[in-house]
């Protein structure tokens, strides 16, 4: 049974689910990496984004941050990131840095960055067609793309989003048809 976890408020806390899940045999892990709020504020301190890099990460399954996360979860690990999102691509960088870290999968989720057309960070709000999530392993990337729809309305889409995925594994779904089925 795949095992879910959230926001960690501590480093202890962050410690003791590691250890758990080093008890247990290291099951099927969806991690969710609450660590930085909608209007930007960090919500874990330092040491605890910290020991989620390095005692969470490598018994992670599929790591599912935002893009902000994915940057804190980087740059903690004193690697820097490009100063802003200017396409997928970029997005995709993300996921090939943080996957080498220990997750099998990274899903960096990109429903708060919209993109247009040509999947590039749009000039104008009227040219927002697309909302793109990556899902990165060793060997490929995937594209998860959706139409853009304004909402203000995505307070715990992230948690909802792990939930799914956690659910498709329980039903023996792969990885990539689990984050598939999710995304709809």
């Amino acid at each position: 049974m795949p095992r879910i976890a959230g926001m960690l408020a501590s480093a202890e806390t962050a410690d003791a689910v590691a250890q758990a899940l080093e008890k247990h045999g290291r099951p099927t892990c969806v991690l969710d990496p609450v660590m930085v709020a909608t209007t930007g504020a960090q919500l874990l301190p330092n040491a605890a984004v910290t020991n989620v890099r390095t005692q969470l990460l490598p018994l992670t399954t599929i790591l599912t941050p935002n893009i902000s996360e994915a940057r804190l979860l980087i740059e903690n690990a004193g690697i820097k990131t490009e100063p802003e999102i200017r396409s997928v691509k970029d997005l995709v960088a993300l996921a090939s840095i943080l996957q080498p870290m220990g997750p099998k999968y990274v899903l960096v989720k990109g429903g708060h960055m919209p993109f247009d057309e040509h999947l590039n960070v749009p000039q104008q709000a009227a040219d927002r067609k697309y909302v793109v999530d990556v899902l990165h392993t060793d060997d490929k990337t995937i594209l998860l793309m959706t139409n853009f729809s304004h909402s203000k309305n995505t307070h715990g889409t992230g948690c909802s989003l792990a939930s799914a995925i956690a659910s498709n594994l329980a039903r023996s779904d792969s990885v990539p048809d689990a984050v598939e089925k999710a995304c709809r």
